[in-house]
């Protein structure tokens, strides 16, 4: 059965910032500051320009994440996903995100990210709509709502996200995570909560920032997270 996402309000690190000299260091670090939710984007030079990891850094990852409690979330930015879910299932993922955009059968990606043993979860760019998710509902647990164009860390919330996580949390049924993803920091943090989401990764602000941990705490401080 697959692991569940933690309760509450959520800050998700993400790896893509991380210093990979030092990569489980800096996940210790702020798994031990109260993190247990840590994000893994996946790029492949196509869906995305930037190439970034693959299953092999979620298996690296995988025992000392779970041996603290944590849960690993995987978010496939990457053209036909559903040909890669398997591989990241059986590295220890616990959740994989597919991109709307990114495959003709969305259904079949979600399909086999349930078949892997993982929670399933659909992401939107900023310019899909909010409604494409409504035909999947049944099989989500999660949709993830990008707050900025997907491929880059370090860019700039997008103002207008905050109506459309509004709009995505009336449409999601209450067991349904809402996840927002881009320019996550204390001033935004806020602002995306009240507007539904209860998963906030943030990658240039945590594992960015000159004190991991400490700039963990801050922005979960900031919402009132564990």
């Amino acid at each position: 059965m697959a692991a569940d996402y933690p309760d509450g309000v959520r800050v998700a690190p993400s790896i893509l910032s991380a210093d990979f000299a030092r990569l489980g260091e800096q996940v210790d670090a702020v798994l031990d500051a109260g993190a247990r939710v840590i994000h893994v984007d996946v790029m492949d030079g196509h869906f995305v320009p930037p190439l970034t990891m693959g299953p092999l850094v979620v298996e690296a990852l995988r025992d000392r994440v779970h041996a603290q409690g944590g849960f690993i979330d995987v978010h496939l930015m990457v053209e036909r996903p559903e040909q890669h879910v398997p591989a990241f299932a059986e590295a220890g993922a616990d959740s994989i995100t597919a991109h709307f955009e990114a495959t003709p059968h969305v259904n079949y990606a979600v399909q086999q990210i349930k078949r892997g043993g993982c929670r399933a979860g659909v992401a939107i760019t900023p310019s899909t709509p909010a409604e494409v998710v409504r035909e999947l509902l049944d099989d989500l647990d999660l949709v993830l709502c990008m707050s900025v164009n997907p491929g880059w860390g370090g860019q700039p919330f997008i103002p207008h996200t905050a109506d459309k996580l509004a709009r995505l949390r009336a449409l999601l049924p209450d067991r349904v995570r809402l996840e927002v993803d881009g320019g996550v920091a204390p001033a935004t943090a806020r602002t995306v909560v009240d507007a539904g989401a209860d998963l906030l990764v943030a990658g240039s602000h945590v594992f960015g920032a000159d004190d991991p941990p400490a700039a963990y705490r801050e922005l979960a401080d900031a919402v009132g997270a564990a």
